[in-house]
């Protein structure tokens, strides 16, 4: 078996899964806008459902994922398009407990990456986060104070238990 059959082999579950998904897919034709007026920043964790969290539904929110859920410039220009182009009056930035990110070192990642890949880590920079509340200040300045997200938006930060479910405001 070639290599890229292998591959192909390894999301037949996944194309299985989208066929029925399409079988009742219903949002052809959508614009785009956020229904809900929310854009939502966090992490890239598989713990994490942004929009039921919330008690949205796809098409209510922009969704920004990144390792540690921080306002990155990637984040940022995301949000600036959001607040201008696709409806997004509300920004939540939303952290959540037993990050790795918060849990670990820059130097402890750079090892246990370094271990898995087999190669050495030591030049990458992986934004490990020392303070947890205060990185979420930081990305709430940051996006609070930028000068092309729209007048008006309002932008709250919380962080997500993923042991209860439970967002508790920060700022």
């Amino acid at each position: 078996m070639t290599e890229n059959a292998s591959a192909a082999k390894g999301f037949d579950d996944l194309l299985a899964a989208n066929r029925a998904y399409a079988d009742s897919f219903d949002m052809a034709g959508f614009d785009g806008i956020a229904q809900a007026g929310v854009a939502i920043v966090t992490c890239m964790d598989s713990r994490i459902d942004p929009l039921g969290l919330v008690g949205l539904r796809p098409g209510d929110a922009k969704i920004f994922r990144n390792p540690g859920g921080r306002v990155d410039s990637e984040a940022l220009e995301a949000l600036v398009l959001a607040t201008h182009l696709l409806g997004v009056e509300r920004i939540l930035v939303v952290p959540h407990t037993r990050c790795a990110m918060a849990s670990n070192s820059e130097a402890e990642l750079r090892e246990r990456i370094g271990e898995s890949a087999g190669e050495d880590a030591s030049w990458m920079t992986f934004h490990a986060i020392t303070d947890q509340e205060r990185a979420l200040r930081e990305d709430l300045a940051r996006v609070r104070s930028h000068p092309l997200i729209a007048k008006g938006t309002e932008v709250a930060g919380f962080v997500y238990d993923v042991d209860t479910g439970l967002l508790r405001q920060v700022a």
